[in-house]
């Protein structure tokens, strides 16, 4: 059974764009919103501090110290803040790219900012400078009367259309619009979230998508920038990451609950991507919770 996106019903309520914040004394965060799900709206999130999961079309990865993440119309993804303590706060904004009417298309001025919408298409990751004076920015939002919001997002926008500071986090657009064309990597990719946890054959995955081993592999590196037992490698390490942070179960444990059977094996692909061992990972998590 395959895990489909969920389309999520944005109310703007004759507003141009939609501002929430959380944390925790409001974290009503509906599970929709922790869910596989996508909007035409396009979403600027920033989570002040903490350490947490990011999964954004095929792309899933862990953040560390908070996070600025904007991701572009129509590309699925699920919630980023699972829980709140007294200094983490989340901030939400969604607006559709047409919110200034059709000023966006025809003022010059505002092409960097066409191209940051274009570009949000396949996720973006801001870090650095850009992080901070952005986060506090939109944190700052909520004491501003609408007309002042209205011209702080465009400020901000234009800001993220000119940063360096921005990671790409898919090799190419992964919106609900183009399902005829990534209905084979949407199959496979729902795939390992159900079965990463067994023992994952490279020829019944190629079988789901009638494929070959040999041209399945090609296929999925030239959309996925990544080969399949990388991203499988990369998805089952991000869950251990998640248990060794908020689980108790002892490491060996980990290991077969991610779906490795060696764990020496183990052990080398997870000091190979996260630099570090498990049990270092979990001290290090520990240290900074106390």
């Amino acid at each position: 059974m395959l895990i489909k996106a969920n389309l999520e019903a944005i109310q703007l309520e004759n507003k141009s764009f939609s501002y929430q914040l959380f944390d925790v004394n409001n974290n009503n965060l509906n599970n929709k919103l922790k869910s596989w799900h996508y909007h035409p709206e396009i979403e600027l999130v920033y989570i002040n501090n903490g350490k947490g999961k990011r999964q954004v079309g095929l792309h899933l990865s862990n953040y560390q110290e908070g996070d600025l993440v904007m991701i572009g119309s129509n590309v699925p993804h699920t919630g980023f803040t699972e829980h709140f303590d007294k200094d983490r706060k989340e901030v939400v904004i969604q607006f559709k790219s047409n919110f200034l009417g059709d000023s966006i298309d025809k003022v010059l001025e505002f092409k960097n900012i066409n191209k940051l919408f274009e570009l949000s298409k396949r996720g973006l990751v801001f870090s650095g400078e850009t992080k901070k004076t952005i986060g506090i920015t939109m944190l700052g939002l909520q004491y501003e009367t609408p007309i002042q919001k209205i011209l702080t997002l465009i400020k901000m926008l234009n800001d993220l259309s000119i940063s360096k500071d921005v990671t790409i986090l898919n090799s190419e657009n992964f919106d609900s619009e183009n399902i005829q064309e990534n209905e084979r990597i949407k199959k496979v990719f729902n795939y390992i979230k159900l079965n990463y946890k067994e023992e994952v054959s490279l020829n019944e995955v190629s079988e789901l998508v009638f494929m070959t081993p040999p041209s399945f592999c090609r296929y999925f590196k030239s959309k996925t920038n990544k080969t399949f037992t990388t991203f499988l490698n990369e998805y089952r390490i991000n869950n251990a990451l998640k248990l060794l942070a908020q689980s108790e179960l002892d490491i060996k444990n980990i290991c077969f609950q991610c779906g490795y059977n060696n764990f020496s094996h183990f052990n080398r692909l997870f000091k190979k991507k996260i630099q570090m061992t498990p049990s270092e990972y979990r001290k290090k998590m520990n240290s900074q919770e106390s």
